[in-house]
């Protein structure tokens, strides 16, 4: 009798045994290990702060994204850092022109062209006077976009405007 009920145990156990219970408990234990186990504390890259500036066309120009500069431009006033899209905005890219300038004529008028940009960096802001209001549009719609993707770190102003000189 004794026999029979070790020999009862022993079916018990290895009906409890089977490969697929084993496997559960395995995916059981690592599940619990998983969720568990300490996590590595999160790293934020280095950054240098940004700290809001007021920018003219030719303290705006440097940030252009050579040597490894930031990289800014100027639409409709506000200066975003698009250093993010450096490779839209950086040398090389296709919107390189307008690094480190005032690009709101030529977003508006959907042209890369050099004639676009602001010749006299030391003479007035582009007023954007000859705009169509289908331009104009256009230019809401980028400057939008850039409120949505990237960091306004500024402001263009004239040379000699009271604000240039902080």
């Amino acid at each position: 009798m004794a026999d029979r009920d070790d020999a009862h145990d022993t079916d018990h156990v290895s009906a409890m045994a089977t490969p697929i219970n084993l496997i559960m408990l395995f995916l059981f234990v690592l599940m619990i290990y998983l969720k568990l186990r300490p996590t590595p504390a999160v790293v934020l890259p280095k950054r240098k702060p940004t700290v809001f500036q007021t920018f003219t066309p030719r303290t705006l120009l440097p940030f252009n994204g050579v040597a490894d500069t930031p990289v800014y431009l100027a639409v409709n006033g506000r200066v975003f850092d698009v250093s993010v899209g450096r490779n839209f905005y950086g040398p090389g890219g296709p919107y390189a022109n307008f690094a480190g300038r005032d690009a709101s004529r030529g977003l508006a008028c959907g042209s890369f062209d050099e004639s676009m940009l602001t010749k006299d960096l030391d003479g007035p802001l582009d007023t954007l006077q000859g705009l169509g209001a289908e331009e104009s549009d256009a230019l809401r719609g980028w400057e939008e976009r850039f409120q949505e993707k990237y960091l306004v770190v500024g402001k263009l102003v004239p040379v000699g405007s009271p604000e240039a000189g902080r």
